[in-house]
Formats: structure tokens, sequence, C-alpha cells
């Protein structure tokens, strides 16, 4: 157990951000769940903006690696202009 104040408060944060990164990252592992899901291309077209959005989101609060998020957008990308080729 942490024997100083500031320990405390750092243990606390550490849990919120914890609960929000979590909550965060599951949400935009689900929206990249359902778009890779999707065989529509019009609605495959409207929804890779707001995925690519909530994952640079991620990138940007440095929850996942920014080279993550570009490799996934990246092959969300691809996917959609495979749809679209098809």
């Amino acid at each position: 157990m942490a024997n100083h104040k500031s320990s405390l408060k750092r243990i606390r944060q550490a849990s919120v951000r914890r609960l929000h990164n979590r909550y965060y990252g599951r949400s935009t592992r689900n929206q990249i769940k359902r778009f890779r899901m999707l065989t529509d291309k019009d609605e495959a077209k409207a929804m890779l903006p707001k995925v690519s959005s909530m994952i640079d989101k991620l990138a940007r609060e440095r929850i996942i690696h920014k080279n993550k998020a570009a490799n996934l957008k990246s092959k969300l990308a691809r996917q959609l202009n495979r749809m679209i080729a098809a």
C-alpha cells in the first residue's frame, strides 16, 4: 500500500485514466469490427471517416501507438477500396 498522500492520489488518477482509456479503446475496436463486417459500399464509405477519426483520437491521446493507428486506418481503407473495385 502507498505510504504518501501523493502516491494515493497517483493511484486514484491512474485508475480513473485506465477506465477512461479502456472505454474509448473498446468502443473504437467495436466500431472497427462493425466496419469489417459491412458489405454495403455506401455505408462503408460513410463509416470510414468516423472510424478513422476515432482511431486518430486514440493515437493523439496515446492510448494506442501512432504507427498502430496508421496501420489500422490503412487496412480499413484497403478493405473499402476492394469493396468499391469489386
